[in-house]
């Protein structure tokens, strides 16, 4: 089954280079779907653990744990968006983001990427 936008994976994202996330954390989905069905790549944004980020920035948005069945509370950084390939991508889901949380990544891509 594919990927689908909103849904939150593990994935590991090495190798990266200097203040690229790295290793096994949480990605959220932001691609289309239409995309995402494609043998193409996913975009996603990565996130970190929420005690690592004190402040709250226009380019994060923070999510108690517990959402997307999340065991921490996380940042989602959409500053490092990322495109990565299907094969990253194992197991199911770990679960998917209320659309209240996506529309607020949405914003911060927005933001980040000057769109708005």
């Amino acid at each position: 089954m594919p990927v689908q936008r909103g849904e939150v994976y593990f994935v590991d994202l090495n190798p990266a280079i200097g203040r690229e996330q790295r290793g096994r954390r949480p990605v959220v989905v932001v691609s289309r779907d239409g995309l995402n069905r494609l043998p193409l790549v996913v975009v996603v944004v990565p996130g970190t653990g929420g005690s690592n980020i004190r402040t709250d920035y226009p380019q994060n948005v923070r999510v108690a744990a517990g959402e997307a069945n999340l065991p921490d509370e996380t940042v989602f950084m959409t500053f490092q968006v990322r495109a990565l390939d299907h094969s990253r991508f194992v197991g199911p889901a770990h679960g998917a983001l209320s659309q209240f949380f996506l529309n607020q990544i949405e914003d911060a891509l927005a933001w980040s990427l000057a769109l708005k």
